[in-house]
């Protein structure tokens, strides 16, 4: 790898970070400039992974000063469910290819779009507790998500928090934070199958992984101050783009 695509990789990781905090997604653009540059698909996922582990730290680090952590008792159980769903999913990788899943994941984003906006008020205003059918929805969701996450990753945090939103009804700035630390857990168990089969690049993804820490800190800051409406304005429109542009680039 040339200087030049380092630094070009530092700045893809960097501006991802920042954004992806609020949206997701980060893998659906960081992985496919990785394989550009000759890195193979299964060690960019998992250098790629391994950054993320340091972006979900940062990511979370800021919300840690507020009370959105506390005010969720389900926290472990979410965490269990994503860490059995993720072991699965990183043993995956090592068998189907994940070329093809952008498109699944995008599937999945256009149905999100069409739930939020016929659904105006989620995600903006506090809801009522979710009922018990909703609610075992949600956790199902969210250990087939973490399935996903550990085998790809890209889209998993925009999907889980349209599941979070919707079946939990968490708002946005509540979605955002847990999905952080979830990912942690996420992140830490796809790794390290990663890295017993040698398939991390260390050198460069702790270079990268510093970079999303310090992006991912300036993303949840920059999330923590701006309204619920705003976040999900913002999470909408990346939907779209990711979404056209998965498909497009499919076909």
């Amino acid at each position: 790898m040339t200087l030049f695509q380092l630094f070009f990789l530092v700045f893809i990781f960097l501006v991802t970070s920042i954004i992806g905090v609020v949206t997701g997604s980060n893998s659906l653009i960081t992985v496919p400039v990785m394989l550009e540059f000759g890195i193979s698909p299964t060690d960019a996922i998992a250098t790629n992974m391994f950054a993320l582990i340091f972006m979900s730290i940062g990511g979370t680090i800021p919300f840690l000063k507020g009370d959105i952590l506390k005010q969720r008792q389900d926290i472990p159980l979410l965490s269990i469910l994503t860490v059995i769903g993720s072991i699965l999913g990183a043993l995956l990788v090592l068998i189907i290819p994940a070329e093809t899943m952008p498109l699944l994941i995008s599937v999945f984003m256009i149905a999100v779009l069409i739930f939020s906006i016929i659904n105006k008020n989620k995600g903006v205003e506090k809801q009522e507790k979710s009922s018990p059918l909703m609610e075992k929805i949600g956790y199902f969701l969210t250990f087939l998500l973490g399935v996903y996450g550990g085998f790809f990753s890209g889209g998993y945090v925009t999907t889980l928090t349209a599941t979070f939103i919707g079946c939990l009804n968490m708002t946005f700035v509540e979605a955002v934070a847990i999905t952080k630390v979830l990912n942690i857990f996420s992140s830490l168990i796809a790794t390290a199958i990663f890295m017993s089969q040698g398939l991390v690049d260390y050198q460069l993804g702790i270079i990268l992984g510093i970079t999303m820490f310090f992006g991912a800190i300036l993303g949840a800051k920059w999330a923590l101050k701006m309204s619920n409406l705003w976040l999900k304005r913002i999470f909408m429109i990346t939907v779209i783009i990711l979404a056209i542009r998965n498909i497009i680039g499919w076909f």
